[in-house]
């Protein structure tokens, strides 16, 4: 069996007449982001809970740190839900210390390393607040260390930006990162796309409870690339051979090309015209909001995804 942090197989999942998950299999390596992408609905939170063992599969084959859920494996997963859960009327320093011991940390290193984090996400000086007297931005800072302080092998984090402004975002990515660089595996769950596209390497996008997308994210942008181009130079063009259509835009040119163009044949025949100098020449990427709209046909959307029977 495969020694990836998580692999699965097969996997289906029904609450009364909802086919949540259908016939779904991914598989995540230790050392990488991994974004898990859908939008309302598609099933996420199923996979999800499935993988955690919160949950059972009607059909379909699990494993987790290379082998079945058990309390051992439990202590070395680290899980951001979406719907945040911290204790409310206790105070953050203690909301660490306890959960840490949960995870098996001893009372002392449990201390050192909650002090350490809550210094690293500007959060110590608030550690004798009650949770309920945070901020929504320092409630999620909180129980993001929560689920990172006890260095898990592999780590869960649902919509880890939510509520955080920019500053604070850059704080919660450079500890996803540092995870990613020691080994962690880390699955992603968010709907802001351009962070998945910053931050993944590989995606899987579920609509319906189906993959419909699953590889490494920049060889599906390039099977979804544009056959446009965007040129600035010196000089000007009225034509070009290859191009179907250009226009002025940005103080250059963008240029949709012919089918089958090539688009360093059109750079060569811009670099040959006289009295053109090419000062930059790109081609235009479609973005991972473009291709998910192509994909499933809307726009992600946002909010609760789960059918009522799988919230119980």
């Amino acid at each position: 069996m495969s020694q990836a942090a998580i692999w699965a197989e097969h996997l289906h999942k029904s609450f009364g007449a909802v086919r949540a998950v259908r016939d779904l299999s991914l598989e995540v390596q230790h050392g990488e982001i991994f974004g898990l992408l859908g939008s309302n609905g598609a099933g996420k939170t199923t996979t999800i809970r499935m993988i955690l063992d919160l949950i059972k599969p009607d059909a379909g084959v699990i494993s987790v740190l290379g082998g079945p859920m058990s309390e051992e494996t439990k202590a070395l997963i680290g899980y951001l839900p979406e719907e945040r859960g911290l204790y409310r009327d206790m105070k953050a320093m203690d909301t660490l210390l306890f959960l840490a011991q949960l995870k098996g940390l001893g009372q002392g290193e449990a201390r050192r390393r909650a002090e350490r984090y809550l210094r690293e996400v500007d959060l110590w000086e608030a550690r004798d607040l009650k949770v309920e007297a945070l901020s929504r931005g320092m409630s999620q800072k909180l129980q993001f260390v929560a689920a990172a302080m006890h260095e898990p092998d592999l780590v869960i984090i649902d919509e880890p930006f939510s509520g955080l402004d920019p500053v604070n975002t850059q704080v919660i990515k450079q500890l996803v990162y540092r995870m990613r660089d020691q080994g962690a595996a880390v699955v992603m769950s968010t709907h802001q796309m351009h962070q998945v596209e910053e931050m993944c390497q590989r995606i899987l996008l579920v609509d319906r409870g189906a993959a419909v997308l699953h590889g490494e994210l920049s060889e599906i942008r390039e099977r979804f690339s544009s056959n446009t181009v965007e040129v600035t130079l010196q000089g000007e063009v009225a034509s070009v051979p290859g191009v179907r259509h250009l226009e002025r835009r940005d103080g250059g040119y963008r240029m949709l090309l012919e089918p089958g163009t090539a688009p360093e044949d059109v750079l060569l025949a811009l670099v040959n015209l006289p009295e053109v100098r090419v000062q930059r020449f790109e081609r235009v990427q479609t973005s991972l909001e473009e291709i998910f709209v192509q994909v499933v046909g809307h726009k992600v959307e946002t909010g609760e995804e789960q059918p009522r029977e799988a919230r119980r």
